[in-house]
C-alpha cells in the first residue's frame, strides 16, 4: 500500500479508534527543464535586487509582508514556527450534517481513510452508518503546518475524506447567477430530450487527457526525429438560433440509429427474395 500521509485517532464523543490517510488522486503533468539553446545545458536562474541592480545570494534573501504598497514586515521562519500548528494525532469529529447541504465546491484535496491496527470494527461501524443515514461527518486537524476542517463521506468500499475549503476562500462572484425568465417551455423540452438521448453510466475510465497524450507522443517523434503533426482542430459553429441548434443536435444522435434501422431493412429484404428463390426451384 502507499506511504500514509498522515496517521493518528479519529475521535466522536466517547468512540476513539487509529486510522490513516492515504493520498487519493494527484494530477499527472509533463514537465520540461529550461536549457541553453546552443548546448542544452541546465540554467541557474540568479535572484536579483531592483534597488542596487545586481544578483543577491540566497543567504541575504528574507521573507516579507507587503502591508501598504512598497512597505513590508519582516518575517522569519521561526515567527512562523512560533504560530504554525503541529502535527497533530486527533482528528476530532465536530458534527454530522445532511449530505446534500455540501456543494462540491467545498471539497478541496482527496483522501482514502483506512483504519489501522486495531480499528477495523469501530471504522466499519461510521462507514455504515454515515451510508445508511446520509450524513457526512465534518472534523478538524492539523497537518502540514495547517489547521484543515475535514469533510469524511462513505465511499463505495470505505470512508472518504477531503479537505475543505474555509468559505473566505470560495470567490463569491456577482456576475455568476442566472435568469430562467429567458426559458422557454419548448426550448426545455427539447433540451431535456437532448440531454436524454445523451444519458450514459458514469464511467470515467473512458476518458483520457489527449493534451497530454498527444504531448507524449510529440516528444518521441522529436527524438526520433519523426515531423511533428499538428493536432487538427474542433470547428464549433456560432449558435444562433438555439431551437434550430437543438434540433440539429437531435437529429444527429439519431443518424445511427435510423442507419442502422436501415441496414436491417435491407437484410430482411435480401433473405425474402431467396426464399422465394428456393420456392420455385423446388417447383
Amino acid at each position: 500500500m502507499a506511504a500514509s500521509v498522515w496517521k493518528g485517532h479519529l475521535t466522536f464523543g466517547l468512540v476513539s479508534f487509529p486510522i490513516r490517510l492515504f493520498s487519493a488522486a494527484r494530477s499527472e503533468t509533463i514537465s520540461f527543464n529550461l536549457l541553453h539553446k546552443d548546448d542544452h545545458s541546465r540554467i541557474k536562474q540568479m535572484v536579483y535586487c531592483q534597488a542596487e541592480d545586481k544578483p543577491v545570494p540566497r543567504s541575504e534573501l528574507v521573507k516579507g509582508y507587503e502591508y501598504e504598497k512598497d512597505h513590508y514586515v519582516e518575517i522569519d521562519d521561526e515567527d512562523i514556527k512560533k504560530v504554525a500548528p503541529k502535527t497533530a494525532k486527533v482528528m476530532e469529529i465536530l458534527e454530522f450534517v445532511k449530505s446534500d447541504q455540501v456543494d462540491p465546491i467545498y471539497l478541496e484535496s482527496s483522501y482514502y481513510m483506512a483504519p489501522d491496527e486495531g480499528g477495523e470494527k469501530p471504522y466499519a461501524l461510521l462507514f455504515q452508518a454515515l451510508r445508511e443515514s446520509s450524513y457526512y461527518a465534518l472534523a478538524k486537524v492539523a497537518m502540514h503546518n495547517r489547521e484543515h476542517i475535514i469533510i469524511l463521506r462513505p465511499g463505495p468500499k470505505g470512508i472518504l475524506s477531503h479537505t475543505m475549503y474555509y468559505q473566505d476562500e470560495i470567490r463569491q462572484v456577482e456576475e455568476f447567477r442566472t435568469d430562467t425568465s429567458l426559458v422557454k417551455e419548448k426550448e426545455l423540452a427539447m433540451a431535456k430530450m437532448l440531454i436524454s438521448s445523451l444519458e450514459a453510466d458514469f464511467e470515467p475510465q473512458k476518458y483520457h487527457d489527449t493534451y497530454r497524450d498527444n504531448l507524449r507522443k510529440m516528444i518521441e517523434d522529436k527524438i526520433e526525429g519523426k515531423k511533428v503533426v499538428a493536432t487538427p482542430e474542433t470547428h464549433v459553429a456560432p449558435v444562433i438560433d438555439i431551437m434550430e441548434a437543438l434540433k440539429r443536435s437531435l437529429a444527429e444522435k439519431r443518424k445511427p440509429a435510423q442507419a442502422a434501422t436501415a441496414i436491417a431493412e435491407e437484410s430482411v429484404e435480401e433473405e425474402a427474395p431467396k426464399k422465394r428463390t428456393r420456392k420455385s426451384q423446388a417447383g
